[in-house]
């Protein structure tokens, strides 16, 4: 399971978390991986990704824009529907009817597009250029807009 923190425009996440002695001794039995767009964090359980993010609570309203959970290889889950699998109140399965795209340009994000059911990310190539990073995320009900 890994956390990824996309950090807030103009924020170095990766150098901030480092500077603090708290944010350091919360990450000291991991290490983090930089990412031009913020940190990646490996942890064993979705439960100990849970207890990570609310550790660093303080600094996720300060310097981070999204908080993204990755249980499998290039699955992200949005902290809403996390939380709700994690308390089994869901179990996400392909295809996820709620998800939408992160579009990364640089080192922050920049827009959300929301997907249609039965799309795929190449469907929105229109509203992204090669360079961008994007993300496919899965959501809950709840996060995703009404129509």
């Amino acid at each position: 399971m890994n956390v990824l923190l996309i950090q807030s425009e103009g924020v170095d996440l990766y150098d901030t978390l480092l500077k603090s002695e708290t944010s350091r001794g919360v990450l000291r039995f991991y290490q983090p991986d930089r990412l031009a767009y913020g940190i990646r964090i490996r942890t064993a359980s979705l439960g100990s990704a849970l207890a990570l993010v609310s550790e660093l609570r303080w600094y996720i309203q300060r310097y981070v824009d999204e908080v993204l959970f990755e249980p499998g290889d290039g699955i992200f889950c949005s902290s809403g529907l996390a939380r709700q699998i994690y308390e089994r109140d869901v179990m996400p399965a392909e295809p996820w009817r709620y998800r939408c795209l992160y579009r990364i340009v640089g080192d922050h994000m920049v827009d959300t597009i929301w997907m249609d059911e039965g799309t795929t990310p190449e469907a929105y190539a229109d509203r992204t250029d090669p360079e961008d990073t994007v993300l496919e995320i899965w959501c809950a009900e709840e996060e995703y807009p009404a129509e």
